[in-house]
């Protein structure tokens, strides 16, 4: 493993090296006393970690590994101190690990085993997946290649929401204060910045193994969530909709594509009060993408498709009165058992969930139609 020391005292560093030499196959391919000319060399050289002392000249190992995964995200970092004080901090900015001095061989047999395991993981990934990462948020969260995802273990459930959220905000600078009264707006007022740290550091790790795909980018003032070669099918499906033909023969299989993407709302099976304007906005469009499927199924006189269609809306919004509608009118024509049965489901389901009746156009319909059967 090459490997990068920087320390602001010759004797350490030459210590650090002689550990080092001791356990394990490690080539140490650059030692600094000065940060300065640490971070140029860091920033154009192949190394797989960097040992860095905090307490330095001039640019302590807080702000100097902040610089160096703005620019380098992947960065492996080790953070050596004397101090434990900077413990919150260094985790803050994803540190794979932090040892405090006099730095010990059996401490540093656990280092190099961790700096192995991230890179065999990412290696791993890289084979497997040579192409985009999809990262999928309708209904519920998964990720990895098309045909191939899995669900997101997180560490806690402020974990998963904390992620969530920012990716809802992806791009864009989310304020610390604004996650604390979001997450902890009730806790130790003394605790609640180590807590936020920490939750972010569990997020990174979920993230593992797709570092690359990820990048939480830690300011003063908050965190900015980038994603690199994530295929977000929140964004595939609003892409795919701002360019659709107009409805015809010809482009009706490019709409139901799109209506086969909508595996279920945003974010359904997670209850964040945050996510429902978001939520809503997506359903919007897929109710209207949805109903003008369907109508025209139906003006197009293809009316087993349109039936389908229809059910299709109820299954996913068992609310959605027009679609009962739609289809009682459908089977009017040659199956009224069914006219009966959608207007009781329409009315059942209108009772236990609203305590309301049928609008009243349906019900003046299916009243004119029994008086049509019963005549006839």
């Amino acid at each position: 493993m090459r490997m990068i020391l920087v320390d602001d005292e010759k004797l350490a560093l030459d210590f650090l090296e002689r550990q080092l030499s001791k356990v394990g196959n490690v080539e140490i391919v650059g030692k600094y006393t000065d940060p300065l000319i640490a971070r140029d060399e860091i920033l154009h050289r192949e190394v797989d970690a960097i040992f860095l002392d905090i307490s330095l000249p001039e640019l302590d190992g807080i702000r100097l590994a902040d610089q160096l995964l703005e620019k380098r995200p992947g960065l492996n970092i080790i953070f050596v101190t004397a101090y434990n004080d900077y413990a919150v901090q260094a985790f803050d900015l994803n540190a794979l690990d932090y040892i405090v001095k006099p730095v010990q061989t059996e401490r540093l047999v656990k280092t190099l085993d961790r700096i192995r395991l991230r890179l065999n993981l990412k290696s791993e990934v890289n084979e497997l997946l040579t192409g985009d990462i999809h990262l999928n948020v309708f209904r519920q969260v998964s990720i990895g290649t098309p045909g191939n995802t899995s669900l997101l273990q997180w560490r806690t459930s402020k974990a998963q929401e904390l992620f969530l959220y920012l990716l809802q905000h992806r791009e864009q600078l989310v304020r610390k204060s604004v996650l604390i009264d979001l997450l902890w707006q009730d806790h130790d007022p003394e605790k609640i910045y180590s807590q936020l740290y920490t939750t972010v550091y569990h997020i990174r790790k979920a993230l593992e193994p797709y570092k690359d795909c990820f990048q939480i980018a830690n300011t003063t003032d908050g965190y900015v969530l980038h994603l690199n070669q994530i295929v977000l099918d929140i964004c595939e499906w609003d892409r795919r909709l701002s360019i659709l033909p107009p409805l015809s023969a010809n482009s009706i299989d490019i709409y139901q594509e799109l209506i086969k993407m909508y595996t279920g709302d945003y974010l359904q099976e997670y209850d964040y009060w945050w996510a429902e304007s978001e939520r809503q906005r997506y359903k919007s469009a897929w109710l209207k993408l949805s109903y003008d499927i369907s109508d025209w199924y139906y003006h197009n006189g293809i009316l087993d498709r349109a039936a389908a269609s229809y059910l299709n809306i109820i299954s996913q919004d068992s609310l959605e009165e027009r679609a009962y509608y739609q289809l009682m009118v459908i089977y009017s024509v040659q199956q009224p058992a069914m006219v009966h049965r959608q207007y009781q489901m329409l009315e059942t389901v209108l009772e236990e969930e609203l305590g309301e009746a049928p609008s009243k156009y349906i019900m003046e319909w299916y009243r004119d139609w029994q008086g049509r059967v019963t005549i006839k």
